[in-house]
């Protein structure tokens, strides 16, 4: 049976070797048919602590490594944190 990978976003690195990731989901109502997010944490082992708040990161199933651990961080889809945004506008002042 193939390995479940989800992709989620890191929402704590505090702990030692863990990450928390947080998967969402898009499910349609049975009864009303809006569409609906569902969600839910994982904690995955990050062996380099290299993952950090933010990042949005893919995660595979594996062997229980502890009591709430059954994930492992593959890899970095997108790198988080705040990026600087240039903009180039031309404003005129009114005289009058």
């Amino acid at each position: 049976m193939p390995k479940r990978i989800l992709i989620g976003t890191v929402t704590s690195d505090k702990t030692d070797k863990t990450v928390t990731v947080l998967v969402e989901r898009k499910v349609k109502h049975p009864l009303y048919g809006k569409i609906i997010r569902r969600s839910k944490k994982y904690h995955a082992h990050d062996e380099t602590n290299e993952y950090k708040l933010g990042d949005t990161v893919r995660i595979e199933e594996t062997k229980p490594i502890s009591k709430t651990k059954t994930w492992r961080v593959i890899d970095t889809v997108k790198a988080g944190g705040v990026q600087a945004v240039e903009a180039d506008l031309d404003v005129e002042a009114a005289s009058n």
